[in-house]
């Protein structure tokens, strides 16, 4: 009877608001609290604030042998001891069947669980898991494009983009064709999809989303939506925009994604650039950003992992691929480490993600390696918030950080050959300790690295 009452509730507010103008220009109020299921479970108290977040990216399909949420509640302690704190998951939606290629980005429904990754009450037992574990969990959210079986397909056709001749299309110049394009000058699926999202972090409890494609919705959609979203008292919410545009910041975004930085740290290493180059890319990709909101960065993910490689292919190998990993963790922004990353899974995870599996047993240094690294930074309130002041070259990226009394220094040499490190004046015959070792180094005037070798110091 409470879900047939929801049901009702919902309607009704949707007629309401489907009277209103269709214009993005118009205020929208969004669905009143009350059409909302109960809430389930606590809100979680230690939601990290924007510094501070490490992401780690579960792609379930390859996940484990069943590949479902059971497999990532098996391995949380695992996560966990990598020094995450924020679970990204990637669509935990039905996926459409109609004109599909079984892409998790493919969205049947919005408000129900796919049984190839379990149930409902599974989703809140990795929550639980997680939040037990002092980590948050976000949901990957797909708001621009639905499943062709989408049930809004028949029963809101004015919801979608369409042509002259009333079809409904794909999303226009990206050769998604198993996806439907949403329209967003349509109020009633603003709502509905806000609706949507506002369900699961009372169904599920969950922390947030990852937004995906977020620069292909309007701008003022994401304001409206985020503002929703932040009105919800109970919760502390990150919402990150797997975008680039630098006003999705405006809009109220957490974060944005780091694709500037992924392309450019390709180039310094297929192409010989400058490593100086990432001092600019410290700039323009913070553009708007304000009180604290960062840039993802990372040298891996579900769609770059398939198109490019893995980060051994792209970015010289274990040492290699570790003095990218530094930078990335370390320079600004925040880490996000992709599933099978930590163990250097050597083969792709290639699309639909559902043929190999990862083998969390593979190669315990590097996940040793992959810790260190994380905790330190996490450990370090310098490393987190400080702003950095930079002393690289062309071929080194060298950093300091420095916090109420901590100070750190981080120096990566991103070729593979032998460079002699001239050191800067400031960190000439100074004292410190490696933070990986616990080792006693006192620096000179110049600093040999090896190939792909870094530093990471403290005083």
């Amino acid at each position: 009877m409470k879900r047939i009452l929801f049901l009702l509730l919902f309607v009704s507010v949707l007629l309401s608001c489907s009277k209103e103008p269709d214009t993005v220009n118009t205020p929208v109020t969004p669905p009143v609290t009350d059409t909302i299921p109960a809430q389930y479970g606590t809100p979680f108290g230690n939601v990290p604030d924007r510094q501070d977040a490490v992401i780690y990216q579960v792609n379930m399909r390859a996940f484990g042998p069943q590949s479902n949420f059971n497999s990532v509640i098996a391995r949380l302690d695992s996560i966990k001891a990598l020094g995450v704190n924020v679970i990204y998951l990637m669509p935990v939606f039905p996926v459409g069947t109609l004109k599909s290629v079984n892409s998790p980005y493919c969205v049947k429904n919005y408000t129900a669980v796919n049984a190839e990754f379990g149930t409902l009450d599974d989703l809140r037992n990795l929550v639980d898991g997680a939040h037990s574990r002092n980590m948050c969990v976000i949901l990957d959210w797909v708001a621009n494009h639905t499943a062709w079986d989408n049930g809004w397909i028949t029963s809101h056709k004015d919801w979608y983009l369409q042509d002259g001749a009333g079809n409904i299309v794909s999303p226009p110049g990206m050769g998604w064709n198993d996806v439907a394009q949403l329209n967003f000058t349509s109020t009633a699926m603003r709502l509905h999809m806000i609706w949507d999202m506002k369900y699961w972090v009372f169904a599920a409890n969950v922390d947030g989303f990852r937004c995906d494609y977020a620069d292909g919705p309007p701008l003022d959609f994401w304001t409206q939506a985020i503002d929703t979203l932040r009105n919800i008292s109970t919760h502390k919410l990150l919402i990150l925009a797997e975008g680039h545009r630098s006003a999705n910041f405006l809009a109220g975004f957490d974060y944005n994604f780091g694709f500037s930085y992924y392309g450019l740290l390709k180039t310094i290493y297929s192409n010989n650039a400058s490593a100086l180059l990432i001092n600019d890319m410290n700039n323009t990709e913070f553009t708007n950003a304000t009180n604290g909101q960062q840039v993802v960065r990372y040298t891996t993910n579900h769609d770059v992992n398939g198109s490019d490689g893995t980060p051994l292919d792209l970015f010289g190998g274990r040492k290699g691929s570790m003095a990218a990993f530094v930078v990335t963790a370390c320079m600004k922004g925040v880490p996000m480490v992709y599933n099978g990353q930590e163990v250097g899974t050597p083969f792709r995870i290639v699309f639909p993600f559902t043929g190999r599996k990862i083998d969390w047993t593979l190669n315990p240094d590097i996940t040793a390696e992959y810790k260190k690294i994380l905790l330190f930074r996490s450990a370090s309130a310098a490393m987190r918030r400080d702003q950095l002041t930079s002393y690289g070259d062309a071929d080194i990226c060298a950093f300091t950080k420095e916090l109420e009394g901590e100070k750190v220094l981080v120096v990566s040499n991103l070729r593979n050959q032998v460079i002699n490190f001239a050191l800067p004046l400031p960190l000439q015959n100074t004292a410190w300790t490696d933070a990986m070792t616990g080792g006693s180094i006192t620096l000179t005037t110049e600093l040999v690295l090896q190939p792909y070798s870094y530093l990471i110091a403290k005083q």
